[in-house]
């Protein structure tokens, strides 16, 4: 039997357990373009079933941290000079050996993470989508040239690397988001030093293992797992990093923000969200709920993309909370690679623990929980938790003001266009926002006037493209966009040069 037999229903997901693995070894840093021993190491655990130990995983020291900093410095030099096409199958390589794996490494991910197979499968080859976007963008920097204002000199302008880049990438998209992190600053001729989330390591060895492979310089791409207080914070301060590209909370990226400025390190920086979904009185309401439903808890909510905050014309509200609850209460919770499955785990016991302490503050503030927002018991012991609405709220509730990163969903009813626009935008965030509305007028004035990054028009709040821009405004975001062209503002840097050709005589 085979894990791909299992995540595809042909048997219970309980032979699990009973498979021959590989057995449980520590899996190394890349330090300098060695794999080596840490100064201690963690052990990583199923979320959907605390009796499968997923391995070992080395904790790097800072010494190590400084030996692989020195070296990346002088693999980013060999790797800015090598040719474009050497460059472009670099990542043509990682993206097509990460889609054709995308079942096994989503296997891997969905066990490590406990969202659905179906969603681990699917980040793995978005993944690989970003490698291979960004191998045909090394062929695509072309820099700019015009005549300077003084009579026989030209000017050229183009981008050059930054640099050192450190990467600081959360669990809930493990292998995604350190990815479109990743291969943008490769293509840009940079130098990567990447701190995965320690609740995800398995996942980040195994992209390491692809990238190092790979025809690039020894020491261009290091892998330092450890802990955020000791290792991220030596990262942020080192002034031997150029830049810094984070995906995390608000409090944790105000604080790289402050360490970043004591050496003027240049940040990117994605944060958190309290993303609205507005529903108008003409909406078409199996739509609207089945947005809902997906953009809520998909992922166990884990997103910073999901519909926290659900907008509803007080004309449609009762009708559509009718469904959205029914949609909650039919949802199957479970073990991520049990067919089936649709909500998987949340990702540790700790975030378990915030979530129903959210639960319980809401039912504090006066909110009505209909459905969901408890702890709940499968064969496998883990971090199960059903997925829930709170009705009856108002904005300003803490719950509507505050990321709960949970399957957990508010509705707030309004009584006009007017005042849904208004809600949504009464937010220090402003990651994501959508409207459901069947009027063109309505959308376009959403779509202009939603203080979003990202806004979507009859789609779920949660999903975006990889080759457009990515990112939000208020507490959301600081610094240059992620994605698309718009990445080539952050990973690189503008030189201006002026060339006199002299006198043709």
């Amino acid at each position: 039997m085979s894990l791909t037999d299992i995540v595809i229903g042909v048997h219970p997901v309980s032979i699990l357990n009973s498979l021959d693995l590989e057995p449980v070894v520590t899996k190394l840093n890349l330090i300098a373009g060695e794999w080596l021993a840490g100064e201690n190491e963690i052990e990583n655990r199923n979320p959907s079933d605390l009796s499968d130990l997923i391995g070992m995983f080395a904790q790097a020291g800072p010494d190590q941290l400084d030996t692989t900093l020195d070296r990346a410095r002088l693999a980013q030099t060999e790797w800015s000079a090598y040719g474009l096409e050497r460059k472009q199958a670099v990542l043509m390589n990682i993206g097509n050996e990460l889609m054709a794996r995308a079942e096994e490494l989503g296997t891997l991910l969905s066990r490590e993470e406990g969202k659905p197979f179906a969603e681990g499968k699917g980040e793995v080859y978005r993944a690989g989508q970003f490698f291979t976007y960004y191998a045909a963008e090394c062929l695509r920097q072309i820099g700019e040239n015009a005549d300077s204002v003084r009579d026989g000199i030209e000017v050229d302008v183009r981008r050059e690397p930054v640099g050192v880049v450190a990467v600081i990438s959360p669990w809930n998209f493990p292998t995604a988001t350190a990815s479109w992190k990743i291969a943008p600053a490769l293509c840009y001729g940079n130098a990567v030093v990447w701190k995965p989330a320690n609740m995800t390591p398995a996942s980040a060895v195994a992209l390491t293992e692809i990238i190092e492979k790979q025809d690039i310089p020894k020491g261009l791409f290091s892998l330092v797992m450890g802990a955020g207080r000791s290792i991220g914070q030596r990262l942020v301060e080192s002034p031997k990093v150029n830049a810094i590209t984070f995906t995390g909370s608000v409090p944790v990226g105000k604080g790289i923000a402050s360490a970043a400025i004591q050496n003027l390190t240049k940040v990117q920086m994605e944060m958190g969200s309290k993303n609205a979904l507005a529903v108008l009185d003409d909406a078409d309401l199996d739509l609207a709920a089945t947005l809902a439903l997906g953009g809520a808890f998909g992922g166990t909510g884990q997103k910073c993309t999901a519909s926290s905050r659900l907008i509803v014309h007080e004309s449609v509200h009762d009708a559509f909370v009718d469904k959205l609850v029914a949609g909650a209460e039919a949802m199957k919770v479970g073990h991520a690679l049990e067919k089936g499955t649709q909500m998987g785990p949340v990702v540790s016991a700790e975030q378990l623990q915030e979530n129903l302490s959210y639960v319980e503050l809401g039912k504090s503030e006066g909110a009505e929980l209909a459905c969901g927002g408890k702890r709940l018991e499968r064969p496998h012991e883990g971090f199960y938790m059903s997925p829930g609405v709170f009705l009856n709220t108002t904005n300003g509730m803490r719950i509507n003001r505050e990321e709960m990163f949970a399957p957990l969903t508010c509705v707030i009813k309004v009584g006009s266009y007017d005042e849904a626009l208004a809600t949504v935008n009464d937010t220090n965030f402003g990651l994501t926002s959508g409207i459901v509305t069947k009027s063109l007028a309505r959308a376009n004035h959403f779509r202009r006037n939603a203080r979003t990054g990202v806004v979507t028009i009859n789609l779920p709040t949660a999903g975006t493209d990889y080759h457009v821009p990515f990112g939000g405004r208020g507490d959301s975001s600081y610094g240059p966009r992620e994605q698309g062209k718009a990445a080539a503002e952050f990973y690189t840097t503008v030189k201006t040069a002026y060339i006199s050709a002299g006198s043709p005589d």
